[in-house]
């Protein structure tokens, strides 16, 4: 049998909601595969550098992707996606072009490579967004196997120095970034469940308002700060979207969170989607006396800051389930 001298895998887990318990288990499971694991946990998938593990477990590189697939469908009942191939960016990209329950393996000879990625988009090619996309577009490059033919002089000039480089680089399969095995980072959630498929945007931003008011008294009662807020909406088809976005300032404070989740949810413009689910879950935790608070000369934020204590006191020392809304923070300001 004949391995490839790095064989790495790109692994989409299609939670039917968002959990990250089961994230985690699938992690551990991935990890027994291999201790090379790298999660990913903003849309539930991880990467996995399988060179060492293919010689242990006897099989070539499809195989073993059909083995942790099938693991993942037999003992937690979550069907997969995968891509893998001779670096991230080539497993990243198989996996982003398999549909559920399927996996694309790119052998590691030159020409698999070139075959697979010469045909694709140059959007498809990491690095290359809608901007550059559209200059390159203007003389006529339009596909990966373009911007591989192309001097790397003239990408340079289209897209700058840096850019044109590692433009030139990928386009041709170059990509040296290892997996750095890492945990999903410490994160805080809670979901809604409607009682029925709710199609009104005005439910569904109550919804969101009363989660970021229950994860900040959380982080606050247990004096850790978030980096960042993901917001998951499952839809009545069991499918579901993803959005993250970083805070400006690591906080608890409910009203930074809310406007956070706000932005995401007007993101989606879900208009009049059958929502079965929302789930928020706060990114990236830190003990809050490393957190370093921006002053302001704004007295709003002051009284909001002075209201949110008194509640987080009332609920202390009478009901944890007294909560404030943050539309009260507004009112009360």
């Amino acid at each position: 049998m004949t391995t490839s001298p790095h064989t790495l895998m790109r692994i989409h887990f299609h939670l039917p909601e968002p959990d990250p318990a089961l994230y985690e288990q699938l992690l551990a499971l991935l990890a027994d595969i291999t201790p090379q694991v790298e999660a990913h946990p903003a849309d539930y998938s991880a990467d996995a550098d399988l060179t060492g593990a293919l010689r242990y477990w006897g099989q070539d590189a499809a195989g073993l992707v059909g083995v942790i697939r099938l693991r993942a469908l037999a003992l937690h009942a979550i069907p997969t996606s995968a891509g893998a191939g001779p670096s991230r960016m080539i497993a990243a990209m198989a996996a982003a072009l398999a549909p559920p329950g399927t996996a694309i393996v790119i052998a590691p000879t030159a020409y698999d490579t070139a075959a697979f990625l010469r045909p694709q988009s140059a959007t498809a090619l990491p690095g290359i967004g809608p901007a550059a996309a559209r200059a390159l577009g203007r003389l006529g490059i339009i596909t990966v196997g373009d911007i591989a033919d192309t001097p790397i002089a003239t990408l340079q000039r289209i897209l700058g120095v840096a850019a044109g480089r590692q433009a030139h680089d990928r386009a041709h399969g170059i990509d040296d970034r290892p997996i750095v095995p890492a945990t999903a980072p410490k994160s805080l959630g809670h979901s809604h469940r409607f009682d029925h498929d709710e199609i009104d945007p005005d439910q569904h931003h109550r919804a969101v308002l009363g989660l970021t008011e229950q994860i900040g008294a959380v982080l606050r009662s247990e004096r850790q700060v978030a980096q960042g807020i993901t917001l998951t909406v499952t839809y009545a088809d069991r499918s579901h979207t993803t959005r993250t976005r970083s805070l400006t300032e690591a906080t608890a404070h409910t009203p930074a969170l809310t406007a956070t989740a706000r932005d995401l949810l007007a993101s989606l413009s879900l208009q009049r989607a059958r929502v079965r689910t929302l789930a928020l879950r706060a990114e990236r935790l830190q003990p809050a006396d490393t957190a370093v608070h921006q002053l302001t000369l704004d007295i709003r934020d002051d009284r909001a800051r002075d209201l949110e204590a008194a509640l987080d006191q009332a609920r202390a020392r009478y009901n944890p389930r007294i909560v404030g809304s943050a539309a009260a923070y507004r009112s009360a300001i």
